[in-house]
């Protein structure tokens, strides 16, 4: 574990990706999971984390329904995005 603000962007997109991936469709994850995977002082990652995800394109639900993860006030779910049977 890392502690402090030499993680870069790259490194937390790895670790998100690896999350949701590990996840695999329709299931998701607390962002906090890459946080504390992260650094043991982890509350000050979860803006970082938060805007890689809505970088990456993970889907952010507040009890089941689309946020933004950046602007999402409280705790989020992080996951795929569902794609389409004839995609």
């Amino acid at each position: 574990m890392k502690d402090g603000p030499d993680i870069g962007d790259d490194e937390i997109a790895g670790l998100l990706n690896r999350l949701a991936t590990a996840r695999g469709p329709g299931r998701s994850f607390c962002p906090s999971e890459a946080a504390r995977a992260l650094a043991e002082d982890w509350r000050p990652l979860m803006p970082e984390i938060r805007r890689i995800a809505a970088d990456l394109g993970l889907v952010a639900t507040r009890r089941g329904r689309p946020v933004d993860p950046v602007m999402a006030k409280g705790p989020i779910r992080l996951r795929l995005p569902r794609v389409s049977p004839g995609d």
